[in-house]
């Protein structure tokens, strides 16, 4: 229900007048009441609620068309008295408070305030079509009859365990359609329950009668829409009871924030139907309520709205208001705050309509001298400001100066920069302890909710890290639930190239995707374009998850190696290893080289190796005269040998 209660109260009322249309109410998000004149397209009336600050208007409904007394006045032939027209006087308002106002046009002030009902903020209110009764559904779960002549309550009775979401009276006003997850049918005369009707899981915003036929002729129809439901679907009261299911469905491109329509009043006769939705765009229905139909109808004709620019931007559509011929179609688009109004005829045999309009020359800026005169309120030094945001979401208030003195004192003293500020944001909770030295002009900010809103909207990379960088699943739990739903798709565009990055910042991006997947999950499951918002995120997770198995068996075996080494290890204790060798193999070729070189080098332990030489060379000498002595003889025997022989011969 949370998420529900917040989409019903970011929905700001636009409504036309009943049958002349002739009027556009509008509570814009200042929380004033505007009415808009559709012919002159001007502002007509604006009217400030007391409290438009602390009790905002959450819904808003026109009364039926009466005749107006509007101060003294001439009195009037016959023939003129003929002429009289009945026009759109009272209208309702419900209030975060728990109140109803009823405000006058024909006066330009309010008529009367009708409180003491309800305990809880109003969500719905509708008017009886004859008597002069207004009921009410609020958060407390009661319904409350109020009886405007008097301005006090009629009657007052519980109608569901949840809140009253959206109320409904039949043509004939006989009947009340009240909804909160279950559609309940109540008896006006006996206040009883006359059917019900359930097939909606999330709080049903939409409730309006299509058909004026009684129910006794199993001819009474009406339609539904739910919020973040993509449907609306139809119901048909019969007379045997047996009408558990919707017997048609039309298809929508987001959720029914406003819808018109043209009932039936027999078989023959088609009933048209004009949905704005939330994307503003607009789809219009024709079909002939006559049974059960299987397949859901799609829109006969879906208008859009785009501006003149070179890159066309679509400008959202506000409200529709149907008219007597089939082609015309009063819309109203552009913002709240200053709506253009334009009857624009429409080509209904093309099944999708794109309109170019140059907001800028259309918006008309003349107001007229009923609306209220802008004054500067005078702010005192105990006085708070309120300002828009989440709550929790405080700034200091500085009061004005007084006196030239300090203006002369203040004129000295610099402005502190954006940087400046926020590096004097403290997220931790060490500033709310006892002793901690206060800042004299610093941001107080109370969760990581703020800071994110204020991030994504001004794509302010300082912020986004330091709210990013936190660790603690909780606060990333918080901080993602308590952010509204407008901010999710932003915040995961955010997180979709904030993994594209570094890995460990990809790691930190996870929790918050996580986080974000698991608390806004129905809220993305029916957003229409969610395959093109998510395609970039799809497609990168599949690129990093496809090595993924291969990377899982790879580790199997690597982790199995190891176990298996190391229990060897264990297994095998090594002990010291000895690097002494046990046999030597020498050559004898090698000692005897390793030898004959060993002596002819002289020995480096001898100091007098110079006379060492010497005595060398003399016994050199000395071995070289007994071997010439010895071949001399030698020779002289030989010689004496050769004489012989020749004597011998001879």
């Amino acid at each position: 229900m949370a998420a529900d209660g917040l989409s019903i109260s970011l929905k700001l009322p636009c409504v036309f007048s009943p049958k002349s249309r002739q009027y556009l109410a509008v509570c814009a998000q200042d929380g004033r009441l505007r009415v808009w004149n559709t012919d002159s397209k001007t502002l007509h009336q604006e009217y400030v609620p007391s409290a438009h600050l602390s009790a905002t208007c959450t819904c808003v409904a026109w009364g039926p068309c009466r005749t107006v007394k509007e101060g003294p006045q001439r009195k009037r032939r016959k023939s003129e008295a003929a002429q009289v027209e009945e026009k759109a006087d009272l209208l309702a308002m419900g209030t975060a408070a728990g109140t109803v106002l009823i405000y006058s046009t024909a006066k330009g002030s309010l008529h009367c305030t009708l409180d003491g009902g309800h305990s809880g903020g109003v969500n719905c209110v509708h008017w009886h079509p004859e008597d002069g009764l207004l009921y009410s559904g609020s958060d407390d779960t009661n319904i409350v009859e109020w009886d405007l002549q008097t301005g006090k309550t009629r009657s007052k009775w519980k109608a569901d365990r949840a809140a009253v979401t959206s109320l409904c009276v039949s043509p004939d006003g006989k009947l009340l359609l009240s909804a909160g997850h279950v559609i309940k049918m109540w008896d006006l005369e006996t206040k009883e329950v006359y059917r019900k009707f359930t097939g909606h899981s999330t709080a049903v915003t939409t409730l309006r009668f299509a058909t004026t036929r009684p129910p006794d002729s199993n001819g009474l129809y009406f339609l539904s829409g739910a919020a973040h439901d993509r449907l609306l679907s139809v119901w048909q009261v019969r007379e045997d009871g047996k009408d558990k299911n919707s017997v048609v469905s039309f298809t929508l491109t987001d959720e029914p924030q406003h819808v018109d329509l043209i009932t039936s009043s027999s078989k023959e006769e088609a009933v048209r139907l004009a949905v704005v939705c939330k994307d503003g765009q607009l789809h219009l229905f024709e079909h002939f309520l006559n049974g059960p139909c299987k397949k859901p109808l799609s829109p006969s004709c879906s208008v859009q709205m785009s501006d003149t620019k070179d890159s066309p931007m679509p400008i959202p559509l506000l409200a529709a208001a149907l008219g007597a011929d089939p082609r015309s179609v009063l819309l109203a688009y552009g913002n709240h705050l200053q709506p253009v109004m334009e009857n624009a005829e429409i080509n209904t045999a093309e099944r999708h309509v794109c309109l170019t309009r140059d907001i800028k020359t259309n918006l008309s800026l003349s107001m007229e001298t009923t609306v209220s005169k802008v004054k500067t309120p005078i702010v005192n030094a105990k006085s708070k400001v309120l300002i828009p945001g989440l709550p929790g979401h405080k700034a200091p208030v500085v009061s004005a100066p007084q006196g030239t003195e300090k203006r002369r004192k203040d004129a000295g003293n610099k402005e502190m920069s954006i940087a400046e500020q926020l590096g004097e944001i403290n997220l931790d909770a060490s500033s709310s302890q006892k002793g901690a030295p206060k800042a004299a002009a610093s941001l107080q900010t109370d969760n990581y909710a703020v800071l994110l809103m204020q991030g994504l909207e001004s794509k302010d990379a300082n912020i986004l890290n330091k709210v990013f960088q936190t660790r603690k699943e909780v606060e990333i739990k918080k901080t993602v639930a308590r952010l509204p739903l407008p901010a999710v798709i932003p915040l995961v565009e955010e997180l979709t190239t904030r993994l594209q990055g570094n890995p460990l910042v990809a790691c930190m991006m996870v929790r918050w995707l996580k986080a974000v997947l698991v608390h806004h999950t129905s809220y993305l499951a029916s957003l229409p374009d969610l395959v093109t918002q998510l395609g970039i995120l799809y497609h990168m997770i599949e690129s990093r998850v496809k090595m993924f198995h291969k990377l899982t068996k790879l580790h199997g075996k690597l982790h199995l190696l190891t176990t298996q080494v190391a229990a060897n290890d264990s297994r095998n204790p090594v002990s010291d290893v000895d690097y002494t060798a046990k046999l030597v193999y020498e050559e004898e070729s090698a000692d005897e080289e390793e030898a004959s070189g060993d002596e002819a080098l002289p020995s480096e332990d001898s100091d007098h190796w110079e006379e060492e030489e010497a005595m060398q060379e003399d016994e050199g000498d000395e071995e070289d005269e007994d071997s010439d002595s010895r071949t001399e003889p030698k020779a002289n025997g030989d010689e004496d040998m050769e004489h012989e022989n020749e004597s011998e011969e001879e």
